[in-house]
């Protein structure tokens, strides 16, 4: 529709059989809409879904964890959440547990790094990733320990955060 309107327009100037005011006018408001037009398809493109919203929870939760920044950590979880720690044998159940299970991460210098997830959006406000992630120590030479995770990442009050997350050693052989 757009385009036949700037041919309707292009043919006028070309041809001219129009005043000149109103070829301005038509060419002003065409304008316009093309700049209406571009500037929503720019606003759509930078709004994120949950799948992208829910991404940049993790990327944040493995950057926070390399960061050894045990509080901003923990601020990543729900209240109620719950923790199945790679290393854990028992569950972690709320903020101050999880933050107990994160004791040893302040100057520890351990390291995580995402290998590769997979996303489910099961709806506006609850996203589940799932995949494989890299942990490291520098008292280990920062040789990478494999292990897996998934996490449940929900929206609560316009605010992403983890509500579920249980990770896992990699065993080297199917056993």
């Amino acid at each position: 529709m757009a385009t036949s309107a700037l041919a309707r327009t292009w043919n006028r100037i070309y041809h001219g059989n129009a005043p000149q005011s109103t070829l301005l006018k038509e060419i002003l408001m065409q304008r316009l809409g093309l700049a209406l037009v571009i500037s929503l398809a720019i606003a759509t493109v930078a709004a994120a879904g949950p799948a992208d919203e829910a991404n940049a929870v993790i990327d944040q939760w493995s950057a926070t964890y390399s960061a050894n920044d045990r509080e901003a950590l923990v601020d990543l979880y729900a209240p109620d959440a719950i923790l199945l720690g790679t290393t854990s044998p028992m569950i972690s159940e709320g903020r101050e547990a999880i933050k107990k299970y994160f004791q040893d991460l302040p100057g520890s210098g351990r390291k995580n790094s995402i290998v590769e997830r997979r996303t489910i959006v099961l709806d506006q406000n609850s996203v589940v990733e799932t995949g494989f992630y890299n942990f490291a120590r520098a008292t280990e030479n920062d040789t990478p320990r494999p292990s897996r995770f998934t996490m449940v990442v929900v929206k609560r009050e316009g605010r992403w955060m983890i509500l579920h997350h249980h990770s896992s050693p990699l065993s080297a052989t199917r056993q």
